[in-house]
């Protein structure tokens, strides 16, 4: 027996995440009523991840949840805010029980580690395509932003560059390293890094379109460039070793899908940020300077600039 919409929600949708006080009330009405604490912004924030354009056809549906909400709380983290809500927009091509309560597992596992709660959404019939807005607070006039990078500071990236691409490029491939596949198909959203680092990084944004593009975002939003230094982005092993035997930096440089944090720091707080660093399960690698010249300079240990040809992911570059 097929379900109705509105059964499909109740049954799969109405208790996903963590209940929150601040949810007056939740799914089920036309609208969620919610209380934003005294002395805090609301931070929002909002993706649509499209069969065959962010994921593969028959992908997990337990991972897609995961990632799904994932990827959004990546944004949260990027401002430093700390997530409360989430609406969820799911269009299905049918109902396959099967199918949704594994993409709701990952999902709620996701949401409740993260004391989240789903407070809303639409359920409709079409292509899959998932679409999710977050919310978080942030102290009033606290949040990271892309504008705030000022000339000296340090550049710093959490975690490992390059991984999710490497997944991605070797699609369809048994050879693909384990570490590789899961950060393309669960991602961490660095949430617990970001929210130290409000009141120590002067910009911040998180990595899902290549470490040149989105530090790129960072670079036109303040009006300044950068300098990385080349060997010493973070990078995993099997990531290494593809840059050694390929001669070719594009994985960390530019592949997306990473969602680690890019932030800039005062050089007076580098000590500050070093120390804060330790506790960081994920490390926090220094791998630039912010400068005056416009444009993103690539500098290999040896001294030489590389120049790279290839930049992060674009939807409509193709389009004339």
């Amino acid at each position: 027996m097929s379900l109705s919409e509105f059964e499909l929600i109740q049954q799969f949708f109405a208790n996903s995440g963590t209940p929150r006080a601040d949810v007056r009330l939740g799914v089920g009405d036309d609208c969620a009523i919610l209380a934003v604490p005294t002395g805090k912004e609301l931070v929002v924030s909002i993706d649509t991840l499209v069969e065959g354009v962010h994921f593969f056809k028959g992908t997990d549906p337990a991972l897609l949840g995961h990632k799904a909400l994932a990827v959004n709380l990546s944004d949260l983290a990027a401002m430093g805010a700390k997530p409360a809500w989430v609406t969820l927009a799911l269009t299905l091509p049918s109902v396959d029980k099967d199918w949704l309560t594994a993409f709701c597992r990952g999902f709620s596992q996701l949401a409740t580690a993260h004391g989240v709660q789903l407070i809303g959404g639409d359920t409709t019939k079409g292509p899959l395509n998932i679409s999710i807005q977050a919310h978080g607070f942030v102290e009033a006039g606290a949040a990271l932003r892309r504008d705030g990078a000022q000339l000296g500071d340090l550049i710093y990236v959490t975690g490992t560059l390059g991984d999710a691409g490497l997944a991605l490029q070797g699609a369809g491939s048994m050879d693909i390293p384990v570490v590789a596949q899961s950060r393309l198909d669960c991602p961490t959203p660095r949430l617990t890094e970001g929210q130290a680092l409000v009141g120590l990084a002067n910009a911040a944004i998180d990595i899902s379109d290549g470490l040149l593009s989105d530090l790129g975002h960072i670079c036109d939003a303040s009006g300044v460039g950068a300098t990385l230094y080349i060997d010493d982005l973070p990078c995993s092993q099997p990531v290494r070793d593809y840059i050694k035997k390929n001669d070719d930096w594009s994985l960390p440089l530019s592949a997306g899908d990473d969602y680690e944090l890019c932030i800039t720091v005062p050089p007076e707080k580098q000590v500050e940020v070093r120390q804060l660093a330790m506790s960081f399960e994920c490390g926090l690698t220094q791998i630039g300077r912010i400068e005056a010249a416009s444009g993103i300079r690539c500098l290999l240990a040896n001294g030489r600039q590389l120049q790279p040809c290839f930049s992060g992911y674009e939807h409509f570059s193709t389009e004339s």
